[in-house]
């Protein structure tokens, strides 16, 4: 496995996968996401694995897509290409696993690296960390799916709150608004993400892999028509072309305020 995700065993039953790349904030690139989407399914072996830990090295969880160095004359492919599929991918394979699944947020988790604790089950975060999404900052439209996981985690105020204002919001509004399920001191998440983790895999394996699979079911019963379905894929590809969002992202990596000009 490259160095970009680390695995070890830190518990009995428990795996932990830990994003690396502590210069970059672990931002997700197309290696990392790919490795991410290899490494999951290869965690469910029988019951010897029976609760996956996921967090980041160093002082953040993850800062989002990597697309910030991607050169202006492929932007627009790369980008949606980071997006679409390894992305996706990636959510997919963490969503999917059979066996619960911890975030431990240990730091900022931003953008994607949000919805990526979002795919998991659980979530413990650290009490100084920062979580938002800066699309409206960026002039991205985020994906319908990313959307849907946020609505059915947080209810459409809170998600129209996030996505509309772009603010990040501290752990304790986090928790509030049910984005976490808890809050540590930040030298403590580590020792309590494997601890919670550890309770975990201690129950009954087909009741763990039985209940998350029915609510994972019941959740996912609404569908979108293939029409609304094709509908929000272009708006969403629309976006890619535009110039604000690559002024988005440009104004973003110098620090500086947006010049938006609406196309």
């Amino acid at each position: 496995m490259p160095d970009k995700l680390v695995l070890d065993y830190p518990a009995e039953a428990v795996a932990r996968l830990t994003l690396n790349r502590p210069e970059s904030r672990n931002a997700l690139d197309h290696e990392t996401l790919n490795v991410l989407a290899e490494a999951m399914p290869s965690l469910d072996r029988g019951i010897e694995v029976r609760c996956v830990v996921l967090t980041g090295a160093g002082k953040a969880f993850s800062a989002g897509y990597d697309i910030a160095g991607i050169p202006d004359e492929s932007f627009e492919r790369d980008a949606e290409s980071l997006v679409a599929h390894p992305f996706a991918a990636a959510l997919e394979a963490v969503a999917d696993h059979p066996w619960p699944v911890l975030a431990a947020i240990n730091g900022h988790a931003l953008g994607g690296g949000l919805e990526l604790a979002l795919s998991c089950d659980l979530r413990v975060c650290a009490a100084g960390a920062k979580l938002g999404m800066p699309p409206a900052k960026l002039g991205l439209i985020y994906g319908h799916t990313g959307l849907q996981r946020f609505i059915d985690t947080i209810g459409v105020p809170r998600t129209k709150e996030l996505f509309l204002t772009g603010r990040n919001v501290d752990a304790a509004r986090a928790e509030a608004i049910g984005l976490v399920n808890e809050t540590v001191d930040d030298a403590e998440v580590e020792s309590h993400s494997i601890e919670l983790a550890t309770e975990i895999a201690a129950n009954a394996p087909l009741s763990m892999k039985g209940n998350k699979l029915a609510i994972d079911t019941l959740n996912s019963f609404k569908r979108l028509t293939p029409e609304q379905e094709r509908e929000l894929i272009e708006l969403r590809e629309f976006c890619f072309a535009s110039e604000d969002f690559r002024e988005g992202i440009r104004a973003f990596s110098e620090k500086r305020r947006p010049d938006w000009k609406g196309r």
